[in-house]
């Protein structure tokens, strides 16, 4: 007898009633008519707050949250999360932008990334966030543009430290990196920075992104509060804020299980009172964007045509990975893996069929849903893709073929 194939993790995060998928109260069915067109992506406010309240519970209360808004940066999104979260992190002058249009008060707007330039970096400055540092000669430019403006930067080091996130779907440290000083020059260039005319702040520490498995993050914090304790030493000046990162993870694929959350926060209440101690004026930050966002979006489809090629089931939608690469498996996955896929009408349907979703794209890459159990379904039907909240419009090649691109709500 052969072993069950692993299923898709619960989504627990959105309702059914006849058969039907709710989105924000709102009917999957209604929506697309609300919205006028699809495909489109919807956002559930409901589930952000949820989020961050899940977060507040089993985190120790001097954690400070921000939003790293790479993830989703839709206006009425970063919006929401402003009144939810402590800070936002930006990567981009665009994106500061619309943090900035934000309720979030600048002093609480982090800048981080590699290449920013001298435009971003004066923006930056005359907007009062704080820069994290990327490398020694980013901190010479923005001190050579304090100095002309006559304003004092406000600045953080971001370290790569010499140690990884293990089993993280994306490694952001550990190695040779374009993000970040290398943990062994970082002495040195504090002992440079207190020579400028720079406001330091402190350290942004970030190992890797989507883990699911709290020893490791567990680990990675250790580390993380080991490494910046030993870096204060040579500071120009006392620790006020230590961004630990995030690489809090959530479930995509078959088989994958939820972040034990509870064990993560139990092992930073455990840590937390020597770090307050060694370092009594840091604000101890975590950083996440993927974590906050991700399972409160959906991605919205319809099924435009209805195939069968040599005995398989092709349903043809307009919308693809034009709009959502990472679904399409284009995007990170070395072996491609299907994400939570469902017709949305059809949610309870007894009549189901092994089928591929594909989309109007000329080209074979172009999969939402490769042989999956689905509802049968017909031209009209209504496609939704899980776990869309983030890195989805943003991060797909939305000019591919000139095809319309998809609209964002959030409700």
């Amino acid at each position: 007898m052969s072993a069950q194939r692993p299923k898709h993790a619960p989504l627990p995060h959105f309702g059914v009633v006849n058969g039907c998928l709710y989105i924000g109260g709102i009917s999957l069915e209604r929506l697309a008519q609300r919205v006028g067109t699809t495909p489109f992506y919807a956002y559930e406010r409901q589930a952000l707050t949820e989020r961050v309240a899940l977060l507040r519970r089993h985190l120790p209360e001097e954690i400070h949250l921000h939003y790293a808004m790479k993830a989703n940066p839709m206006p009425a999104v970063v919006q929401h999360m402003a009144g939810l979260v402590d800070g936002i992190d930006v990567a981009s002058g665009r994106e500061l932008k619309v943090a900035l249009d934000t309720t979030m008060r600048p002093e609480c707007i982090s800048f981080a990334g590699p290449g920013k330039s001298d435009a971003e970096l004066s923006s930056a400055l005359a907007a009062g966030i704080v820069v994290n540092l990327e490398s020694e000669e980013e901190m010479e430019r923005l001190a050579r543009l304090g100095e002309a403006s006559g304003i004092t930067p406000k600045v953080a080091v971001r370290v790569n430290p010499d140690f990884e996130l293990k089993s993280s779907g994306m490694k952001m440290s550990g190695g040779p990196k374009q993000f970040g000083v290398d943990a062994e020059r970082v002495p040195a260039m504090l002992d440079r920075l207190g020579a400028l005319d720079l406001d330091f702040h402190g350290f942004h520490i970030f190992c890797g992104s989507q883990n699911l498995k709290a020893a490791a993050i567990q680990n990675a914090h250790e580390k993380t509060f080991e490494l910046a304790i030993r870096l204060a030493a040579f500071a120009p000046a006392p620790l006020r804020i230590l961004n630990i990162g995030g690489g809090f993870g959530v479930p995509y694929f078959p088989g994958e299980e939820p972040l034990d959350l509870a064990a993560v926060g139990e092992n930073l209440k455990r840590l937390l009172p020597e770090v307050k101690q060694r370092l009594p004026e840091a604000q101890i930050v975590i950083e996440l964007g993927r974590y906050f966002v991700a399972e409160a979006g959906v991605y919205v489809c319809r099924v435009v045509d209805r195939k069968v090629s040599r005995g398989q089931v092709f349903l043809v939608a307009d919308g693809g990975l034009h709009h959502h690469l990472a679904a399409s498996g284009n995007f990170g996955q070395v072996i491609r893996k299907n994400y939570p896929v469902a017709i949305g009408n059809k949610m309870d349907a007894m009549e189901r069929e092994t089928a591929s979703v594909v989309g109007p794209l000329c080209t074979p890459l172009d999969l939402l849903a490769d042989q999956m159990e689905l509802a049968k379904a017909e031209v009209g039907d209504l496609v939704v893709v899980f776990q869309s909240g983030a890195y989805g419009l943003t991060a797909s090649p939305t000019a591919f073929l000139s095809h319309p691109t998809a609209i964002e709500v959030l409700v």
